[in-house]
């Protein structure tokens, strides 16, 4: 194999105890076991017919939709996985009460109702919040505040909540450890961009920071929404947050695209693009272990192509 730099459009998910990678032709998740085995499944991608899953700023919401499906099936899974001794123990009254009312449909019910409240947790502090103290600074200010300059206040303290958000959740030692098999995830794409053979040893040298990472997608997604929402209306606060959920695709859209570029082109405008949300990778990654590598290299061999050079980005 070449060892000039490539980029692939191989991309992944830190999930329970494992790595999520996805390729242009298959889906694989490597869990590691409570007993330390490796627990590998793979499955076949469909190929995106529909239109709008393929045209430049209409793709973006939908495949994030994708992406947000696939990566929340996942970490389902692969709590299973990882909690297979322990889902063995005899279940709390609770939990039989609950198999009783939804029977085999538990799992999608608790499913369901997660997802529900993560959506309402993120317009509630992504969307509501800031609106709300952005209206409380333009107050105490005597309402001298022009629209656009309260639009960059509300983006700011979207950010400073993003961050903060991460801060407190990077202290769970669930999520820590995500971090790191996030870390690992990231290490092991760099490697195999750098056509290096998918070694620990080889993976452990290469940075734990990626230009296409989920997390400096959110934050391009909190930028772009600055200039997006600043031709909101700021008269009435319920309304203004009616208006940004439906600007929401539109925003989405345009983070995607610029993602895309960022992740393909190495220059002085992708790096500049690039160099926020590279540093908050630094909230949303660790360094892992050599089991975590272990596990990353498990679920990114399924997925390489068969034929050099199908996925490339």
């Amino acid at each position: 194999m070449s060892k000039e730099q490539m980029k692939t459009s191989i991309g992944g998910q830190a999930v329970i105890e494992g790595v999520m990678m996805r390729g242009p032709e298959k889906t694989a998740m490597a869990v590691r076991r409570p007993n330390g085995e490796i627990a590998l499944e793979e499955w076949e991608n469909t190929s995106p017919t529909a239109w709008y899953k393929k045209t430049p700023f209409v793709r973006g919401i939908f495949n994030f939709i994708d992406m947000m499906k696939l990566g929340y099936k996942c970490l389902m899974r692969s709590a299973e996985l990882s909690e297979s001794d322990m889902m063995e123990e005899e279940p709390s009254k609770w939990e039989k009460k609950l198999k009783e009312i939804f029977g085999d449909k538990l799992m999608g019910v608790v499913a369901a109702i997660g997802m529900v409240l993560g959506v309402g947790i993120a317009v509630a502090l992504f969307m509501a919040l800031p609106t709300a103290l952005s209206k409380g600074v333009n107050y105490l200010a005597g309402g001298g505040i022009p629209n656009m300059g309260l639009s960059f206040i509300e983006g700011g303290l979207k950010i400073l909540v993003f961050i903060a958000y991460l801060s407190l959740v990077r202290r769970m030692q669930e999520m820590d450890r995500m971090f790191s098999y996030h870390g690992a995830e990231h290490k092991t794409i760099a490697c195999y961009e750098a056509r290096e053979e998918l070694t620990v040893e080889n993976v452990r040298k290469h940075t734990r920071f990626h230009p296409r990472c989920g997390t400096s997608f959110l934050l391009i997604v909190l930028i772009i929404s600055i200039l997006v929402f600043s031709v909101v209306t700021w008269q009435n606060g319920l309304l203004r947050v009616a208006l940004k959920i439906a600007l929401l695709p539109l925003v989405v859209g345009i983070a995607y695209e610029i993602i895309k570029l960022a992740g393909r082109y190495d220059n002085v405008v992708t790096r500049v693009i690039s160099a926020p949300g590279l540093w908050l990778q630094r909230l949303t990654t660790n360094e892992p272990d050599d089991s975590m590598i272990e596990t990353a290299i498990a679920s990114i061999k399924p997925v390489i192509p068969s034929q050099e050079g199908a996925d490339k980005w």
